[in-house]
């Protein structure tokens, strides 16, 4: 039986800014992403009959179609039906080194791999740019994970335009093993309390959308000015999960307490990450930070940005 294994790396989000409603009724958003060593493995291989096997040692991680990486082998198995014929179905192992709930696109980054291998063992010879398209057909983040990178984010997050790579920049993450914070519920009770404050109508959205590609993070990004990029994190969805979430809050003052780039809450949470501009200033920080809440259902971790999604081991 034919086999790759696959690394999945975490995402965050160095911004994130919710600009309207599209005509699709899905928010508009304009973000960059980042990529980090943090990652998921993910083993797949051929089976002789056209099931589709998911295995995942992590007790929260579902093994049917609820999951992202399972319903990437469906749709595989739609799109290409004599490919399946052909070679049969797959058999999906998942080592989960991601925190899971954790707005760290680890499902989304599984559900990439699965796309990838795949196209690896049904030889289709796909390109990036095929695989990004069938990734946006199950969830806004998907496309990003297959590139990774650093990279801004635009529609519903599936427009991918690549900036150049960061390097040098660590990073620590903080994720209560417990919290969980809905993705849904944060969109619509950001919607429900700012929706005043959205574009409307389609060119204001095309502009502030396009902004953001001469703005001064990008600037910072391609001068690769690490302070100055910690300086210009941003993320609308703080303002309404730090106040519905006091343990985020609290967690994200207990990193801005010590010496870092800049601190902030990764996509819709509940993780938070402060970065650092060394590796011995990461490890500085993860130890503050565990001094500080030696509480056991906290995660932390150390990681550094790297420059690209899913990969082939």
């Amino acid at each position: 039986m034919k086999s790759y294994t696959l690394i999945a790396p975490a995402k965050i989000n160095l911004h994130l800014e919710i600009i309207g409603i599209r005509p699709d009724n899905y928010h508009e958003l304009v973000m960059i992403m980042q990529t980090v060593d943090l990652a998921d493995r993910v083993e797949v291989k051929s089976l002789s009959t056209d099931e589709i096997i998911l295995h995942c040692g992590h007790p929260n991680v579902p093994l049917d179609e609820t999951n992202l990486a399972y319903r990437a082998a469906q749709l595989m198995q739609q799109e290409f039906p004599d490919a399946l014929i052909e070679s049969g179905g797959v058999d999906i192992t998942l080592h989960k080194h991601i925190p899971v709930a954790a707005g760290l696109a680890g499902g989304s980054g599984n559900a990439a791999a699965v796309l990838v291998g795949i196209d690896l063992l049904w030889e289709l010879g796909l390109t990036q740019i095929d695989l990004q398209k069938l990734g946006a057909r199950l969830g806004s983040d998907v496309p990003f994970c297959i590139s990774g990178g650093t990279a801004i984010a635009t529609g519903r997050g599936e427009a991918i335009s690549p900036l150049p790579s960061l390097e040098g920049i660590y990073v620590v993450l903080g994720k209560y093993q417990s919290l969980e914070v809905s993705t849904p519920w944060a969109y619509t009770t950001y919607r429900h309390e700012f929706e005043h404050q959205y574009a409307q109508d389609l060119d204001s959205l095309a502009d502030r959308s396009h902004r953001i590609h001469s703005g001064d993070l990008v600037r910072a990004i391609v001068a690769t000015d690490t302070v100055k990029i910690g300086k210009l994190l941003y993320n609308d969805l703080e303002k309404v999960v730090l106040p519905a979430y006091p343990l985020v809050s609290q967690l994200r003052a207990e990193f801005q307490r010590h010496a870092n780039l800049g601190t902030m809450m990764s996509g819709s949470g509940p993780t938070v990450f402060s970065l650092a501009s060394s590796r011995a200033q990461a490890e500085v920080l993860y130890h503050q930070v565990r001094a500080a809440i030696p509480d056991p259902d906290l995660e932390l971790f150390v990681a550094q940005f790297c420059d690209r999604g899913v990969r082939v081991i």
